[in-house]
């Protein structure tokens, strides 16, 4: 269990040097080109996820494609939104807001899967918001673009764990890895045409660095899995908040205040809590494939 969890750290840091990469080239290139060449590169390492005994024309081939496509869907509109959300926003702080998705995942929970919630992830999800407040903070502060980007990325997190979790083990997690990668290359290789800007050749050292870490971290955390349950490798996720602070200062000179770091510290706490709570109170971590929600 011990391997799985450190396997979990590396992923879940390789996903923060992801998103720090996003931040760097997101002012260099439009939106879609940089969405399209980080999915194209990351299906490289991401391809390694395929388990020995599953044939190439099985995993093509999905047992539920209406909720795959949903999926798909979720994950690539995630993904383009979390170029907007990491290119104006402190790092740390895109990953307060992205990480309201335990929130939206217990009120979907109650109104599609009509989940019994007790009043203990009530509580979270409103000590979650009051973490939100803290670092936004409306009213003090200039509401940009991009924090709506950082609270639709939490949304389509949230839809694609609903999804997972009706989904349950029927598909393979190369399936569901490569399918929204491959629906990210398509739609933005599609939406970046009308706007292609021929990248530089230290923006495409940044391109590959980016895929290339993105898809390892998808192969970490595969690998993470089998060695620990998904119960006890989802909350490292919550690292990224620490990655994101010690990038965010080394990189790009972000110092949060201590309101803001009180903020992401109730936002981080609440979210652990829903995990844990959830894992003790419904068979999620056993019918579930744990993958990154976008």
């Amino acid at each position: 269990m011990q391997s799985g969890i450190l396997l979990a750290f590396a992923a879940y840091f390789s996903f923060a040097c992801g998103d720090a990469t996003l931040k760097a080239i997101g002012h260099q290139l439009p939106v879609f080109e940089v969405g399209f060449f980080i999915s194209l590169i990351a299906l490289v390492p991401a391809l390694f996820t395929k388990r020995p005994e599953d044939t190439w024309p099985s995993v093509f081939v999905p047992k539920r494609p209406g909720l795959l496509a949903i999926r798909m869907a979720s994950g690539t509109l995630g993904g383009i939104l979390g170029v907007v959300a990491f290119t104006p926003l402190p790092l740390a702080e895109a990953y307060a807001l992205i990480f309201l998705l335990p929130i939206f995942v217990t009120v979907f929970s109650f109104v599609v899967l009509k989940e019994d919630i007790g009043w203990r992830r009530w509580l979270a999800v409103l000590g979650g918001l009051v973490g939100v407040l803290l670092v936004v903070r409306p009213g003090f502060r200039e509401i940009l673009p991009g924090h709506l980007a950082a609270v639709g990325v939490a949304i389509c997190g949230a839809i694609t764990v609903i999804v997972l979790r009706v989904l349950g083990p029927s598909e393979r997690r190369v399936t569901l890895i490569g399918a929204v990668l491959v629906a990210a290359v398509v739609v933005n290789g599609v939406l970046m045409l009308p706007d292609f800007k021929t990248p530089p050749v230290e923006t495409w050292l940044l391109l590959v660095f980016g895929g290339l870490v993105v898809g390892l971290a998808h192969l970490l955390l595969v690998f993470a899995t089998r060695f620990a349950s998904a119960a006890r490798v989802a909350p490292t996720q919550y690292s990224q908040i620490i990655w994101a602070a010690v990038i965010g200062a080394a990189f790009f000179e972000e110092f949060p205040d201590w309101i803001a770091m009180a903020g992401m510290a109730l936002v981080g706490l609440s979210g652990l809590f829903t995990f844990v709570r959830e894992a003790e109170k419904t068979a999620w971590p056993e019918k579930t494939p744990l993958v990154r929600n976008r």
